[in-house]
């Protein structure tokens, strides 16, 4: 899905809630954040996200699916496990739908704390090292030591990071 879709896919999920009389959030993480607000990548596979009111979100998402001929799951909340309290802000404020985004902090830390390198969480935690101007490899520890405190760092994570810094 590229950003016209997802925005459009989001769109139609508010149009949902709103004929169910609901009111729903979503916060959005990794690579549609990636997709959407800072155009690193033209698509993703699906949006990971955690949602409330679960079970009517789960319904409008499965409406929106169907008619566009998408995956169920095209937007899913199993990234909900590895999720814990930090900052968001708005991204879009729909009439019955509020679209929240983390934080770059936050986001780095998912990204750090996942790090598949051979994918594209290297191209994206580059981009937010450069975001948020950080210039040494422990400043990247310190924001995911933030969030993730009692995370046992992996090395292949630690020694990928500091490769980053030897330019």
């Amino acid at each position: 899905m590229n950003k016209e879709e997802i925005t459009k896919y989001l769109a139609e999920l508010n149009d949902e809630l709103r004929a169910m009389n609901v009111k729903g959030e979503v916060c959005l993480y990794g690579g549609v954040v990636m997709c959407l607000l800072y155009d690193v990548r033209p698509s993703t596979k699906d949006v990971d996200a955690v949602f409330k009111p679960t079970q009517q979100m789960r319904q409008a998402i499965e409406r929106v699916a169907s008619r566009n001929d998408l995956r169920k799951d095209w937007l899913n909340d199993a990234v909900k496990g590895f999720v814990v309290q930090h900052r968001q802000r708005i991204l879009f404020n729909f009439s019955h739908l509020k679209v929240y985004v983390p934080e770059p902090d936050y986001l780095l830390a998912m990204k750090t704390l996942a790090a598949r390198v051979e994918g594209t969480d290297k191209q994206d935690i580059q981009f937010l090292i450069k975001l948020m101007g950080l210039t040494r490899a422990e400043e990247v520890f310190s924001i995911l030591e933030t969030y993730y405190p009692h995370q046992q760092i992996k090395p292949a994570t630690q020694y990928f990071i500091e490769e980053l810094f030897e330019k």
